[in-house]
């Protein structure tokens, strides 16, 4: 690991803990049974100051179709009470996983009076356009994982605003995900404070309610980068890879004066935690591009940032914390918004295109969720049948 030095104190100082010590939580955007059983996450906590880790179908998807470390659960499913059930199979080998993480965070969550040490378990995507079973899915993964430092994931649709909002006024903390357009991003704000007026109302202890809004970044390069290609003049092609961080940047703005308002006022006033914002999507899409992009353009305090592991071993190699790099910022990525609309390209449009492929493509992984789950069952049913 190459390490930068503190000139406040002279002493050496990884990336990693110049950036939690410029405020930024640091979450890992991955999660698996390996990971637990051979300490490899509680090597990143201990090493690369993580605090928390988000999961999504794509990412159990991927551990699941990978070694052996779900052999013995799997094993166990296939026979009774389960008799193979592959969505309660699912459900059981994402909750387990997601509650060891739980337990290997708590002491992160206690020794920060319930700020990090936070997991994310996300709702069935299939539900995203369904309110009712995203809000009764939401209750039923917080019960059955049973820890209160975990956070139910809720897309950003229209249709999940309302999820949001009746979630959290049960006391149930939630991870707010998939925005990409600073609009949704107000209405997600306001769905988090209406949901915090509801549970004050209802006696639960606000202190201990998380919340983050995960706001995807590298998507939108990916999309506009596209689109600026597609225009092809020298003024457009100038503008590649700054879309993603405007954005981010006026999403922060957002966040800032939406949380210097009195209603917001009221609820700090007895106990309550901001919605953080939380910096999703942080992997570049484009190898041209600098590789810890997303994470030191994003610096300032009161912000998640959740990584893949190869952008975690990136910034833990060669990431550079200077300064604050998002405050104040909110003129000029409000002129490179304006740049790349002035090029033909509606940022609303980019936006909605991406919430929808999002969704998709996380139906797609929970598909292939379902599909890896049931060829285990039906593997390890029929290996039982065979030593009987």
């Amino acid at each position: 690991m190459t390490d930068s030095t503190n000139v406040s104190t002279g002493e050496n100082v990884s990336p990693t803990q110049r950036l939690s010590e410029a405020g930024v939580a640091i979450w890992l955007d991955d999660l698996s049974r390996e990971r637990l059983r051979t300490g490899n996450l509680a090597e990143l906590i201990s090493t690369k100051n993580v605090v928390g880790v988000t999961t999504n179908p794509t990412i159990f998807a991927a551990a699941l179709a990978q070694g052996d470390a779900y052999d013995s659960t799997l094993a166990e499913l296939a026979g009774p009470p389960n008799g193979g059930d592959v969505e309660a199979a699912v459900e059981r080998i994402t909750t387990d996983d997601v509650r060891d993480a739980a337990d290997l965070l708590r002491p992160v969550y206690d020794a920060t009076s319930a700020v990090d040490g936070r997991v994310s378990i996300e709702v069935d995507p299939r539900l995203a356009r369904d309110t009712a079973a995203t809000k009764a899915t939401a209750v039923r993964l917080w019960e059955t994982v049973d820890r209160p430092n975990v956070m139910i994931k809720i897309p950003a649709t229209v249709e999940g605003l309302p999820a949001i909002t009746s979630t959290l006024a049960k006391g149930i903390s939630v991870n707010v995900t998939l925005i990409f357009s600073l609009a949704r991003y107000r209405e997600v704000m306001d769905a988090f404070l209406a949901g915090l007026e509801q549970a004050k109302a209802a006696g639960h202890d606000l202190s201990v309610i998380g919340s983050v809004a995960s706001f995807f970044v590298s998507r939108v390069d990916a999309e506009v980068d596209k689109r600026l290609k597609a225009v092809g003049t020298e003024e457009a092609l100038a503008l590649r890879g700054q879309a993603a961080i405007a954005n981010a940047r006026l999403a922060y703005a957002a966040y800032e004066e939406v949380f210097a308002s009195e209603r917001w006022a009221a609820l700090k006033a007895a106990g309550a935690q901001p919605q953080r914002p939380l910096w999703a999507s942080t992997g570049v899409k484009d190898p041209s591009y600098r590789d810890t992009m997303y994470v030191d353009e994003l610096v300032v305090a009161g912000v998640v940032n959740t990584m893949p592991e190869k952008t975690l071993d990136a910034f833990a190699d060669h990431g550079i914390v200077l300064a604050d790099t998002v405050t104040g910022s909110g003129e000029q990525a409000a002129a490179v918004i304006e740049a790349v609309e002035a090029q033909g390209i509606s940022m609303d449009e980019v936006t909605a295109q991406l919430e929808d492929e999002g969704v998709t493509k996380f139906e797609v992984s929970w598909d292939e969720l379902l599909t890896t789950t049931k060829t285990g069952l039906d593997g390890a049913g029929a290996a039982g049948a065979g030593a009987r």
